[in-house]
């Protein structure tokens, strides 16, 4: 297999440079200084409650990361999350799901592990702070703090749809880019072509 070095990313803290093979992209010097390679990780991140556009939005998602050889990761329950893994898992990718609660008994079937945190929503601090890109598919509070915690983290967001934010003045306040498909939303990521 060959390994190319592909131009560090500004503003990814620790992550070290990105490497591509074949099918998968894989990266080189972890977090925690050990060496070797690993899968790139991507957040599709929104609600559980979503609409048909969302889910199909969401689905799609997940079996483009899939194809590109990444690892979904998400919430790991229904709407948006389990359309991401369902898409993924079609895709013979791998899926990994943090859960919110201490039992996994609850986590969607389209997963290929469950993380059973306990931490009710702090748990999605710990979601994008795993993952080197996060996509956004709609909106709720809970996707609301995740997009916020991706951002002060300075990992790469893109949003599909879901939250338009002003401030006090009614001005759009600058947020992640915007993206019409989920092809758009996996270019703008800025780790595929």
């Amino acid at each position: 297999m060959e390994l190319r070095e592909v131009p560090h990313l500004p503003g990814r803290r620790g992550r070290g440079p990105f490497l591509a093979a074949d099918r998968a992209r894989l990266r080189r010097a972890r977090p925690g200084g050990r060496e070797g390679a690993s899968l790139i990780q991507i957040a599709v991140c929104g609600p559980g409650d979503c609409t048909e556009t969302e889910r199909r939005n969401a689905r799609e998602a997940g079996r483009l990361l899939a194809t590109r050889g990444a690892v979904v990761l998400c919430g790991g329950y229904g709407g948006v999350m389990g359309a991401a893994a369902e898409g993924a898992r079609e895709a013979g990718g791998l899926v990994v799901g943090v859960l919110s609660g201490a039992d996994r008994t609850q986590a969607h079937p389209g997963l290929s592990a469950a993380v059973a945190t306990g931490m009710g929503q702090a748990r999605n601090a710990v979601l994008v702070g795993s993952a080197d890109a996060v996509i956004v598919v709609g909106g709720s509070w809970g996707t609301l703090s995740e997009l916020a915690h991706a951002m002060r983290s300075g990992t790469p967001v893109v949003q599909l749809g879901g939250w338009h934010l002003h401030d006090a003045d009614g001005a759009p306040i600058e947020g992640p880019p915007n993206a019409a498909t989920p092809e758009e939303a996996l270019r703008l990521t800025g780790l595929w072509p």
